[in-house]
């Protein structure tokens, strides 16, 4: 005979704590299982493990989806306020780092506290180490591990950092339920060069404020060199909208005006160069830049045809990715399960009655900075008040 609740929540993450803490709460009896043995797993390592909770600057326009409209109904009714005001009633310490971005003072232990808290209020039974095992409907029931309910809440997530227990089972369950997948990538995730690009592996360490492009997204933050090719706050947004055999632009001097190197020659026309580029970027990389420009030289000895043509290639240079660094190094993941076939208002299936996805195992995915987070959150409390 297997035990009996109102729902099962699968994935012990994020969004399935929340979903539970607030379903339990409205008096639902609630199962959540996870394989892992413990919660929360990437929400401790969030944020530098001071986990960036939410982002004030949330908008739907900051999340990937095949329906870019999807998100807005979850999105409008659960805000980051309303995050932020549980944050506050339990003591945490928060503060805003910068772009809207709001992060613990202490630990994202206390996120995890926090949603463990609510769910003991809500009366949740937690299991974990716990693996779902087959998952069986009928008689209008979803039968998983021993326990059946009316409603089944998958929030296993997408595949991104698999070291952490991340598995592709959202999309397994979703096809058992003929529900439709959009193709999954990792996204938020270091790119990596090949071919003439390696040199610039060199770099390795460097940074710099640049402005990163890929098709019509442009985002103005840092980005990193690395001994396998480009991270960094700008590349990691772009990765997300970057697909194999596109390239990525980079702006090296966003804050420039046009003709700038040529004002600067004539205001100092024994000026090097490369001392030029040094002024905002690191020696390393400007004797870079201008060793591939050949440039190298004293701005005086170039003409200005010359330098608005290296002026324009710093401008957007262009790098040709091989690949990325995959699920391993992937903070999430672009695609999941088709927003076509759930409910924007409930998060339900439209074709299974009592099936839910939530986070970031549907295919809506935030841009860095909090935005996953608060997915979560509204999701699942979109879903937690159908249930």
């Amino acid at each position: 005979m297997s035990e009996q609740f109102d729902a099962i929540i699968l994935g012990a993450g994020a969004a399935g704590l929340f979903c539970a803490a607030l379903a339990g709460q409205r008096g639902k009896r609630v199962l959540l299982l996870d394989h892992n043995e413990e919660p929360g797993r990437k929400i401790l390592i969030s944020g530098g493990g001071r986990c960036n909770f939410t982002n004030l600057n949330t908008a739907p326009e900051r999340f990937l989806s095949a329906n870019p409209h999807f998100a807005k109904s979850a999105l409008s009714r659960y805000t980051p306020h309303d995050f932020l005001g549980l944050v506050e009633a339990y003591g945490i310490a928060w503060h805003e780092k910068t772009l809207g971005q709001l992060f613990c003072d202490g630990s994202a232990r206390q996120v995890v506290d926090l949603l463990l808290a609510e769910c003991a209020k809500g009366g949740v039974t937690l299991r974990l180490g716990t693996a779902a095992g087959p998952v069986e409907h009928r008689d209008g029931l979803f039968h998983v591990s021993g326990a059946s309910a009316p409603a089944l809440v998958i929030a296993t997530g997408g595949p991104s950092i698999p070291k952490l227990g991340a598995t592709g089972l959202a999309y397994d369950l979703a096809r058992q339920f003929g529900l439709k997948v959009v193709e999954p990538r990792p996204a938020l995730v270091p790119l990596t060069l090949g071919g003439d690009e390696v040199l610039f592996r060199e770099l390795s360490g460097v940074s710099a404020p640049v402005a990163a492009s890929c098709g019509k997204a442009r985002f103005a933050e840092g980005a990193l060199f690395t001994h396998r090719g480009l991270s960094g706050p700008a590349i990691l947004q772009v990765s997300s909208y970057w697909k194999r055999g596109e390239p990525v632009g980079i702006d090296f001097f966003p804050a420039q005006v046009a003709g700038w190197m040529s004002s600067e020659k004539r205001e100092a026309p024994r000026k090097p160069v490369r001392k030029l580029l040094a002024e905002t970027l690191s020696e390393r990389l400007a004797t870079v830049l201008t060793e591939r420009l050949g440039i190298d030289g004293e701005l005086g000895q170039f003409g200005d045809k010359a330098l608005g043509a290296a002026e324009a290639q710093l401008r957007n240079w262009q790098f040709h990715p091989n690949g990325s660094e995959g699920y391993a190094k992937a903070e999430v993941t672009v695609g999941g399960i088709s927003t076509a076939e759930l409910s924007s208002q409930t998060m339900e299936a439209r074709k299974i009655p009592g099936l839910y996805a939530i986070g970031e195992a549907v295919d809506v995915t935030g841009w860095l900075g909090g935005y996953n987070f608060q997915w979560a959150w509204a999701s699942a409390a979109a879903a937690a008040q159908a249930i």
